[in-house]
């Protein structure tokens, strides 16, 4: 998997030379270059394990979440992490919420969903609604400025050029909160098998988890509608859908108690 983090700059650069060399080269040319990459990326990650959390929740449970609220002081991340937490947005898709994917009058928010490039719309729960014009009222003069997104940079803590928050950023400060709460659980390390690349802590709880929880708690509301749950978390993918719904493991523990309760197994006695 590409470092995010380090790569994407790289990556993009790679990605316009490759653009523009494309359309000078021939036939035979460009299905060898695919066979060049193809061979470089089957060499490179034949040996890698991927890591599995297996039952362990990855989506955070209505304690953590509101612990983890419990310790945002800054509104524009306490509203940040809501989209996500009850919109069930990406964190590549919040960070560019602009004013003008909203429809102020039904409360109907316009999505660009990042992984299917979709354009998708959702209604925006009221509560969540009322603290939006709140938060665009207060900052009015900051949101101008960063034409029109909600979360727009804050020049002492980032370094990029574009009027909306950086994903570095965002990620950095669900770490400071998660930690603050006390909730910052290593579940494992990965597995690095390329050279150069050093072990990283595997967290349970990522700014991910936030959509994780906002789509399981979807499923729940709606008594398991897995098709209302898929069109709320704009997969493609029902398969998709189904890896974000979670069973904790308190549910779980307590099925396994009522399933077996009535069963009382013959013991032989040992001879």
């Amino acid at each position: 998997m590409i470092n995010e983090d380090t790569k994407l700059d790289e990556l993009e650069h790679v990605k316009k030379e490759l653009q523009a060399l494309l359309p000078l080269l021939s036939k035979w040319r460009v299905e060898e270059l695919q066979q060049i990459i193809s061979h470089h990326y089957t060499t490179k990650w034949k040996h890698r394990k991927f890591r599995k959390y297996g039952s362990l929740s990855k989506a955070f449970s209505q304690e953590e979440l509101d612990k983890f609220f419990a310790v945002i002081k800054e509104d524009r991340f306490r509203l940040l992490y809501s989209y996500q937490a009850y919109c069930g947005l990406r964190v590549g898709e919040v960070c560019q919420l602009n004013v003008k994917d909203f429809d102020f009058n039904i409360r109907e928010l316009r999505v660009k969903t990042e992984k299917a490039h979709t354009l998708d719309t959702l209604r925006v729960p009221q509560f969540l609604f009322e603290q939006t014009l709140e938060y665009i009222r207060e900052h009015t003069i900051e949101i101008d400025k960063a034409q029109g997104y909600l979360f727009y940079v804050d020049k002492r803590h980032s370094r990029t050029d574009k009027p909306y928050i950086d994903l570095n950023y965002i990620r950095n400060t669900f770490r400071y909160y998660i930690s603050l709460a006390g909730l910052n659980e290593v579940y494992d390390e990965s597995e690095e098998s390329v050279q150069g690349r050093t072990k990283r802590s595997l967290h349970r709880l990522t700014t991910h988890s936030l959509r994780h929880y906002a789509i399981t708690k979807f499923n729940r509301a709606v008594g398991g509608d897995i098709m209302l749950t898929k069109a709320f978390a704009r997969h493609r993918e029902i398969s998709s859908t189904q890896v974000y719904v979670h069973t904790s493991r308190e549910e779980l523990y307590s099925a396994i108690e009522h399933a077996f309760a009535i069963d009382k197994p013959i013991m032989k006695e040992m001879v």
